[in-house]
């Protein structure tokens, strides 16, 4: 109750946004176990003044203690007129890690040992130089396919001294999409209808499942079902068996063909997927009532890599 609390109150005084100015409004300062042990220090020293008139004590301790008030201001300049923008971030498979770019913008002087991430991993630090940016990338473990927020990014400074730290937390408002890890495997292809195209006369188009070509080099990733082990056996190498599709058959990927939990079809169908992409060759995907018609190229691998990572309301 109290974390939901403390979100909606930062979610007021820091709104999310793609960039974020860092001022008195947004930014916060304590001291750190440093400093603590600082300023219990500084009360025996006084106590030992007052008993015994030491001039020289009194002067030890309150240049102390103005130190420590001159470290406050200089610990809340180096993150004060910070600006952080939100970088561009691409899609990534499930365990692989999540880069997100940020870019540290200098508010018109320098702004040194500038801490920034996600606790408890570490911070990576970074200096900005007057009237320039930093850009950094941060990393966050993939833990589920669909779209991933990351938390609150921390940003702070401990410097000059360190007895103090000046810390803020912004939401940049990025997000990244997480694809389904690949798995290998055996995939029944299933051919369209196509009932008015017959079989004659068709071509031979790609890498399919319907007509031998012939025998090609082994190439990671390629189905265990084809290999030609004949071949291997006596000597020749590793070869598979190269099929083509038939030109006015369309071959389709459909999820209710394949057996297993839901997370293992739809890696086997990312797998699928790189695949038939790679090798140039028109498919389709059917996932339940959604449809993604044959194609071929790089704008219908990412609808349907984008398909597989959100069906069933990936989050």
């Amino acid at each position: 109750m109290l974390q939901a609390r403390w979100d909606r109150w930062l979610a007021r005084r820091i709104p999310p946004a793609s960039q974020v100015r860092l001022d008195q409004r947004r930014i916060f300062i304590l001291p750190t176990r440093a400093g603590l042990a600082f300023g219990v220090a500084l009360v025996p020293m006084l106590l030992v003044a007052i008993n015994y008139q030491n001039s020289l004590a009194y002067a030890l301790t309150f240049l102390l203690l103005s130190v420590f008030l001159v470290a406050i201001l200089h610990t809340y300049r180096n993150l004060g007129g910070l600006r952080l923008k939100a970088g561009g971030c691409a899609p990534v498979f499930l365990g692989e890690q999540a880069h997100f770019r940020v870019t540290l913008e200098s508010g018109g002087r320098e702004h040194q040992a500038i801490a920034v991430g996600w606790p408890p991993q570490p911070l990576q630090l970074a200096d900005v130089p007057a009237n320039g940016a930093a850009d950094l990338e941060l990393h966050l473990p993939t833990q589920r396919r669909g779209w991933l927020r990351p938390r609150r990014l921390r940003v702070e400074s401990r410097f000059p001294v360190g007895l103090l730290v000046a810390w803020s937390w912004v939401d940049l408002d990025q997000a990244l999409l997480v694809y389904p890890r690949p798995l290998e495997g055996d995939l029944p292809l299933q051919p369209g209808s196509g009932d008015d195209q017959g079989e004659e006369g068709a071509l031979a188009l790609g890498a399919g499942a319907d007509d031998y070509q012939g025998l090609r080099s082994y190439q990671p990733g390629d189905s265990r079902r084809r290999l030609h082990w004949k071949a291997y056996s006596r000597g020749q190498g590793l070869f598979v068996k190269e099929f083509a599709a038939l030109a006015g058959r369309d071959v389709w990927l459909d999820l209710a063909q394949l057996d297993g939990d839901l997370e293992r079809r739809l890696g086997l169908l990312c797998h699928w997927v790189l695949q038939f992409s790679a090798r140039g060759q028109p498919f389709g995907l059917r996932l339940g009532a959604q449809e993604v018609p044959p194609d071929s190229g790089d704008v219908h691998r990412e609808a349907c890599l984008r398909a597989l990572a959100l069906f069933g309301g990936g989050q």
